[in-house]
């Protein structure tokens, strides 16, 4: 069961028009890509996809790139769209959003419901965690990545005891509990969960009787059965992936702000990056793209169009155009005199002669007239764009137009 239907707000205005877990990145990829690899890499085939906000493109990304077998019974990724099967109300919770479903698990023989949420940046093989949650006999597993101790206060942080059983929970704590013999470190909830599938329909129903829920696995539920019944941590940093360098062990990125979005795209142009797309034992897979390859001329001038230290997709042309330290996304085209450095530019963006383009987000669509200067006057790029607070970042929305200039 994988929870797709975040609104992504602080992501704003690149979930304008999609839900976060839609939205582009590393150029030919979505957010959603990478839990639902790490599900097929890990052999389960079984998966229900649950969405809520603004769910169209990624309901086309999943009829595009996700399908399996149709032919061997229980291999599917299915959208399920928001239905109110048990009441007026929209998800008000994780736990919720199961509940309204929960008739996709009664009556099925699953032994084991695993709950993902679809808008990070990692790889898992749920195989490895599946098998912690059986030899301890729990009824409910969480992943849980180990963070600095200075830095836990800014997550949900789990108590546990020196055989990772979950001994208590703590949101945004001061004073944040370490890992037992791991002073330095605490553990982070990474919001994702495997239950047994009977107990995870009886707390569902129990949870949903309770006037007083605001029906959230992590803020609700899980606080309040843990005394009672077996809760575990899972070490997301044990996980091994086959071909993983050493900088990815452990490696989870939430990128739900503009800031922590662009550094992660930034971090794939490196050389050694920290989460290398380029890991054939462990591939991230997406919708296929029928373009042509990338290419690379000289323009009318002479002028040889190049790429430094980036990322180019398909059906890209960079024509005496420069590319430096940036992410190209497919059939993108950079004319003659124009540079682009320190930017993320997704599908179909057209940058004209001569534009300078510096510390940039630009959603697809967009058709930037030549001569354009963004992300070098921070005070006419706030007049025309969104400018982000923490990191200066530009955001300029998908199919953004751009006004004519007066005769």
């Amino acid at each position: 069961m994988i929870l797709a239907g975040g609104e992504g707000s602080r992501l704003y205005p690149l979930t304008k028009e999609r839900a976060k877990p839609a939205v582009p990145f590393g150029a030919k990829y979505r957010l959603i890509d990478f839990v639902l690899s790490n599900f097929v890499n890990s052999k389960i085939y079984s998966s229900y996809v649950l969405t809520q906000f603004k769910s169209q493109s990624l309901t086309e990304h999943l009829q595009e790139g996700w399908r399996l077998s149709s032919i061997i019974p229980d291999h599917f990724i299915l959208p399920v769209p928001a239905q109110k099967r048990t009441g007026d109300s929209w998800y008000q919770g994780t736990a919720d959003a199961i509940y309204q479903n929960i008739n996709l698990i009664e009556g099925h023989p699953y032994d084991l419901v695993a709950v993902f949420g679809a808008d990070h940046i990692y790889r898992m093989d749920l195989q490895q965690m599946i098998a912690f949650h059986v030899k301890k006999k729990a009824d409910v597993t969480i992943a849980a990545i180990p963070v600095p101790i200075r830095e836990a206060p800014a997550f949900g942080v789990i108590k546990v005891e020196d055989k990772h059983r979950i001994t208590g929970f703590q949101e945004k704590p001061a004073r944040p509990k370490a890992i037992p013999g791991r002073p330095e470190e605490a553990y982070a909830s990474m919001g994702n969960y495997i239950f047994n599938a009977n107990f995870l329909v009886k707390i569902l129903y129990e949870d949903a009787a309770r006037e007083n829920s605001s029906h959230d696995f992590g803020k609700d539920i899980l606080p309040r059965i843990y005394k009672t019944n077996r809760v575990f941590a899972y070490d997301f940093r044990t996980n091994r992936i086959p071909g993983a360098s050493a900088n990815e062990v452990g490696f989870w990125k939430d990128v739900g702000t503009i800031r922590s979005f662009w550094e992660a795209n930034m971090d794939l142009r490196n050389v050694k990056p920290t989460f290398n797309l380029y890991n054939s034992s462990w591939p991230i897979r997406t919708a296929t793209y029928d373009g042509p390859p990338a290419k690379f001329v000289f323009n009318e001038d002479g002028r040889r169009g190049q790429a430094v230290n980036s990322i180019v997709s398909e059906g890209s042309i960079i024509s005496g155009g420069i590319v430096q330290d940036s992410v190209i996304g497919r059939a993108v085209t950079i004319d003659s005199g124009a540079a682009v450095i320190n930017s993320l530019v997704m599908d179909r963006v057209r940058i004209g002669k001569k534009c300078k383009i510096n510390m940039a987000i630009i959603d697809k669509d967009v058709d930037i007239p030549p001569g354009t200067t963004i992300g070098y006057n921070i005070e006419e790029d706030k007049a025309r764009f969104l400018v982000d607070e923490e990191s200066g970042i530009i955001v300029i929305p998908k199919g953004y137009r751009f006004s004519t200039p007066s005769a």
